[in-house]
């Protein structure tokens, strides 16, 4: 953060510490009306509120009476152009404690944020990468210095820059499925570090580039630690789960702490409602009660634990998921089928580029994605 007089600037990063520590907030975001409800900064202790930028132009004397006189106030905008100027405002108005967040909501739903889950039995440990303006969730399992990373997201420097600075090899790329509300940086990882890039064959028809087929059974070793693919079809038809270590169950888009996923993402809702299903109703129930599931996103605030990680027992979400507990096979299509969110932005181009048939440059990725996870029946 910045010491300067006037208003400062806090970074994302700082951001997501205050958002993880539980830190009481308050932001003001000055976006349009239509993107703030879209989308906006959540934590356990944040209160925000929304006036659009163009209300602000002529001065910040409307809102003055909303803001509090005796703690910070973080502006955020779409890029943190808008927000220093409203917080420029704001300092000259009274106010002492003012942040413009930088980069604003396009560099808070990149940030990643490395939390470590736990060690491995075998040697080794786990970490989650916790994308908290979007609830992207990846993975990097370490075991003797080498390393496997799971549905990477495109920003691909924090991956590199946390392997480089804990001296891990990256020998295999995993992805679940093919992705379709976040742009996969799987391939520019495999190629950058000479890895293995995996993909469910059976969502790799259309795929433009060479693979390797990960199916149900196969097993990838990374250091002293066992990586076991589960075919798990329901939120994709190739959608793969991975049993790490006897530990750990990575669901990808199939389950999360506190929903399930949605079949619909290639319009295949009423086809796949019964995998999804059998999946979890049939090939999950038959897995130990004591995995930890760690799924591929998280839909609120409210599914972190304290450290920030979102990880739950596996027994423990067959006793509080509702998705998991409808027991007429009717009431769970129609459950899965009605309550589904509106589709992900630019989903249909977000699986073409992961399919290699689409290559928009980085700012064209950028607005591709914005706007929050949508991978969930509500």
């Amino acid at each position: 953060m910045s010491d300067q007089k006037g208003a400062k600037s806090i970074s994302v990063q700082q951001l997501a510490k205050k958002v993880i520590n539980g830190e009481h907030l308050f932001i003001l975001d000055v976006r349009n009306t239509g993107d703030f409800d879209d989308w906006k900064i959540e934590g356990k202790n944040i209160e925000v509120i929304n006036v659009p930028y163009f209300e602000l132009i002529e001065g910040v004397d409307t809102i003055i009476d909303k803001l509090p006189k005796d703690q910070n106030i973080y502006v955020v905008c779409a890029k943190g152009g808008s927000s220093m100027m409203v917080a420029e405002q704001l300092v000259e108005a009274g106010f002492h404690d003012v942040y413009s967040i930088e980069g604003g909501m396009k560099a808070w739903s990149e940030h990643l944020e490395p939390i470590k889950i736990g060690h491995l039995k075998s040697g080794g440990t786990i970490y989650q990468f916790v994308r908290l303006g979007k609830g992207c969730l990846s993975y990097l399992i370490e075991s003797n210095g080498e390393g496997v990373l799971i549905d990477t997201n495109r920003m691909i420097d924090p991956y590199e820059q946390f392997a480089k600075e804990h001296q891990i090899t990256i020998k295999h790329i995993i992805d679940s499925h093919l992705h379709a509300d976040h742009i996969s940086g799987g391939r520019k990882l495999a190629e950058k570090f000479g890895a293995t890039y995996y993909l469910p064959p059976k969502d790799a028809g259309e795929v433009t580039f060479s693979y390797t087929p990960i199916k149900d059974g196969d097993k990838v070793k990374v250091g002293t630690v066992t990586i076991e693919a589960i075919y798990s079809p329901g939120h994709t038809i190739g959608s793969t789960s991975f049993i790490v270590d006897d530990q750990y169950l990575l669901t990808g888009d199939i389950l999360f702490v506190d929903s399930i996923g949605r079949p619909d993402l290639a319009g295949k809702a009423d086809d796949w409602v019964s995998d999804l299903r059998q999946t979890l109703y049939g090939r999950y129930k038959q897995l130990a009660d004591e995995l930890i599931v760690l799924p591929a996103h998280f839909m609120g605030i409210n599914e972190m634990n304290a450290d920030g990680s979102v990880a739950e027992k596996l027994g423990i979400l067959y006793k509080v998921n509702h998705g998991l507990n409808i027991a007429d096979e009717n009431e769970f299509r129609k459950t899965v089928t009605e309550n589904l969110p509106p589709q992900p932005n630019s989903y249909q181009e977000i699986r073409q580029t992961n399919m290699g048939k689409l290559n928009p440059d980085e700012e064209q990725q950028r607005e591709m994605e914005i706007g929050p996870n949508r991978c969930a029946v509500r």
